[in-house]
């Protein structure tokens, strides 16, 4: 498929007469034409961004963002972008929409002549280009469907049990995977995902819904997990930008011409309503071994984003701290005897005054401060808290208790 990919991109090249440059819908290169020298030594004129581009086949955030708030992701004809050399983009592009049924799946670049040159390629042509930008759309939503079709042994290889079930379907998913079966990956889970899986997402090579640990699989309890191919266990920018498209986000305000690049891209994805979606990322592996392992991670990063909005809405597992151990105890409604009564609902205030105490290190001054209330009145609500709990807030036995309980109980 990448060899159609060039030869299609090959001729675009010749009906515009200017090399041009393939990105699938996550600005990653997939193919790019010959550039001759244009320059009057006959040097080349590609300025950093598509230099960079070829080089490490990735745009960087600032370049990606710039053009993106031209509305490339709306558009259904070519977009003419000027020069922005602040970002490094020296030379203005003419940005040609690769769509498959509506939907976005990636661009072709030329670098546009010099305002009044009179050069560059005419209606005609990008009409022509249009065209063939349709076909290259037809093998990027194969490609992408291709990940969704994968849903049952990706599932299968997250949720198996340990034994021969889980090693039978590893080895499915790997055989389903094909070269790529045993290359590196990240796991990714966005919860709670309510209803089906996307048909496609541009850059998972697996895409499926699946019951998060200790949930019986419905509504709240399940999660959208994708399966991230990456080049570097270092580098998780890839399941990074997956996840980000996935979550809910306000598109940015479109201009004629954005006077800077702006510091965000803006969402193409919609995710589903069911509550405040978060994601997290497992740590990278190798081949479908530990999936199940990892999708755990995944699961457990993204319910830290959600019960400490600092972390995310897209959190590492490798980030999350404390979060790593507590997860494992958030499977099920905690019942503790000792902190029972005090996570009832009923006394949601009390549990905030022990829990921003305990986070403070048992400073009362810095207690009393983040929660804006006297001295006096932060260690009258402790005193109810040591009544209602049985636990002696100065013994390090019980604020452990008291602290994991509280921790673990925004997990659940």
């Amino acid at each position: 498929m990448k060899g159609d990919y060039q030869d299609l991109v090959d001729e675009i090249s010749a009906l515009v007469g200017a090399p041009a440059t393939l990105e699938n819908r996550d600005f990653r290169l997939v193919a790019f034409g010959a550039h001759d020298g244009d320059g009057e030594s006959g040097e080349l004129t590609v300025d950093p961004v598509r230099t960079r581009s070829i080089l490490t086949r990735q745009s960087t955030a600032a370049v990606r963002a710039w053009f993106e708030a031209f509305g490339i992701a709306r558009a259904t004809g070519p977009v003419r972008i000027p020069a922005a050399p602040d970002a490094g983009v020296l030379r203005g592009r003419i940005c040609l929409p690769v769509r498959y049924r509506g939907i976005v799946q990636g661009y072709v670049w030329l670098l546009d002549p010099e305002p009044g040159s009179g050069a560059g390629p005419g209606p005609a042509a990008l009409a022509s280009a249009m065209e063939v930008a349709e076909r290259i759309g037809v093998l990027l939503a194969q490609e992408a469907r291709a990940g969704a079709d994968l849903s049952r042994e990706f599932r299968a290889a997250l949720t198996a049990g340990r034994g021969w079930e889980r090693d039978m379907a590893e080895s499915a998913l790997r055989t389903a995977l094909g070269p790529d079966g045993d290359g590196l990956h990240a796991v990714v889970c966005l919860t709670p995902w309510a209803g089906e899986a996307p048909g496609s997402v541009p850059g998972a090579a697996a895409v499926c819904v699946a019951p998060c640990p200790g949930s019986p699989g419905a509504g709240p309890g399940q999660g959208l997990a994708l399966l991230v191919r990456l080049r570097s266990a270092d580098v998780l920018t890839p399941a990074e930008t997956v996840a980000a498209r996935l979550l809910p986000r306000d598109a940015a305000p479109v201009t004629a011409r954005p006077p800077a690049p702006p510091v965000a891209a803006t969402a193409t994805v919609p995710a589903p309503a069911g509550g405040k979606v978060t994601a997290g990322i497992a740590e990278p592996g190798r081949g479908p071994a530990g999936l199940a392992d990892a999708w755990q991670q995944a699961w457990a990063a993204a319910r830290a984003a959600t019960a400490r909005p600092g972390l995310g809405p897209v959190a590492r597992w490798s980030a999350i701290g404390p979060y790593r151990m507590l997860a494992a105890l958030a499977t099920a409604p905690l019942d503790d005897p000792a902190t029972r009564t005090l996570l009832d609902p009923s006394h949601r205030e009390l549990a905030r005054t022990a829990e921003m105490f305990l986070d403070c290190a048992g400073q009362a001054g810095r207690a009393a401060a983040a929660l804006g209330i006297h001295r006096q009145t932060l260690y009258y609500r402790l005193g109810r808290v040591e009544q209602l709990t049985g636990l002696d807030l100065d013994e390090g036995e019980d604020r452990l208790l008291l602290h994991m309980a509280l921790k673990t109980a925004r997990l659940v």
